[in-house]
């Protein structure tokens, strides 16, 4: 068999993925008669993403995380700010470039059954990015190479003529990700990618993700609300709270002395396996709902649910940076 196309060279002390004050607003209407607001999904965002290494992005359900993803991945365009992948300014480029550069950064969704066309195969869903972006190969050869990251995932010849429907939903999200992987992408950005499935199932596409990343030296931007899967995969971890980073670091650095009061709680929330501790355990408890993201409350977007509120959170928002010796960046005055 043909190997697989080898990764665009990036210098190891640059990062492969990069934004700058990443942001993206939309314009909604409400009320009668309609009036248009601005709805700040993500605000100003400043990633870093090393070759080989996993970044996780975590936070509550409507913290802005999946509208990232999509920047990164070119579905929505950014409202401002900047993405570099291996150094190049994506939104700087001319289209037909634009489009060349993006192949290098494709995505795992979070429903591995909504992301397959029904009407399709699964040889034929795998090998399409082929078909696409690698017209100069022959039919023989795309289907060699569709074949190899399906044996690759999990899978064999027995699945090219099979219909999504008749796969359970693990072996769906392995589809998708040989259709990520079929160039040999070097940057995944998986949304949820094991949200929808069964615990055990969870595992298992897990172990392979990982597999794959140290076989292949894939680079991937892990997003999810689970603590204990990000906790297993991610080398660093973004916190997020409407649109916001509230605090950065390491993975080992947020997760066991967390800074941020909105972190302390989501690593809280998380159960103990063991029985005995879970119930001796006193989690605190976030209180009220998350804020109207198209009316925030003034200075930090946390403050409403916080337990060390003030006066000052009110009148100004937190920069996002090293505080009091701590390893980690957190956007909290009192961290």
């Amino acid at each position: 068999m043909s190997s697989l196309p080898e990764f665009h060279p990036v210098s190891p002390e640059q990062p492969i993925l990069k934004t700058e004050r990443l942001s993206k607003a939309f314009n909604v209407s409400k009320g009668w008669p309609r009036k248009p607001q601005l709805l700040q999904a993500v605000h100003a965002v400043d990633l870093e993403l090393f070759k080989g290494k996993t970044l996780g992005i975590v936070g509550e359900s409507g913290c802005g995380k999946s509208t990232l993803s999509r920047m990164l991945v070119g579905i929505l365009k950014p409202s401002g700010g900047s993405i570099l992948i291996g150094g190049t300014d994506v939104s700087t480029l001319p289209p037909a470039q634009w489009r060349e550069t993006m192949r290098d950064v494709q995505m795992v969704f979070q429903s591995p059954y909504s992301s397959l066309n029904p009407r399709m195969t699964v040889g034929d869903i795998v090998r399409e990015p082929l078909d696409i972006h690698d017209k100069q190969l022959g039919l023989g050869e795309r289907r060699e190479r569709t074949l190899q990251i399906l044996e690759r995932v999990g899978m064999n010849a027995s699945f090219l003529h099979k219909s999504p429907h008749e796969l359970s939903g693990g072996q769906q999200q392995r589809i998708g990700i040989a259709r990520a992987l079929v160039r040999r992408t070097p940057i995944v950005v998986c949304d949820e990618p094991v949200s929808a499935l069964d615990v055990s199932v969870q595992a298992q596409v897990v172990n392979l993700m990982l597999d794959l990343q140290a076989e292949l030296g894939l680079t991937y931007v892990f997003v999810s609300h689970d603590l204990a899967v990000v906790a297993n995969v991610a080398h660093d971890i973004n916190v997020m709270y409407m649109g916001r980073v509230v605090e950065a670091g390491t993975a080992v650095d947020v997760l066991q002395s967390p800074r941020h009061p909105y972190t302390q709680a989501l690593v809280a929330s998380a159960n103990v396996p063991d029985p005995l501790v879970e119930r001796a355990r006193n989690p605190r408890v976030l209180v009220g709902e998350l804020p109207d993201p198209a009316n925030p409350p003034s200075g930090c977007p946390f403050r409403t649910r916080c337990w060390m509120a003030c006066a000052e959170c009110a009148a100004s928002v937190p920069a996002l940076t090293n505080r009091s010796g701590s390893p980690q960046r957190v956007a909290c005055h009192f961290a």
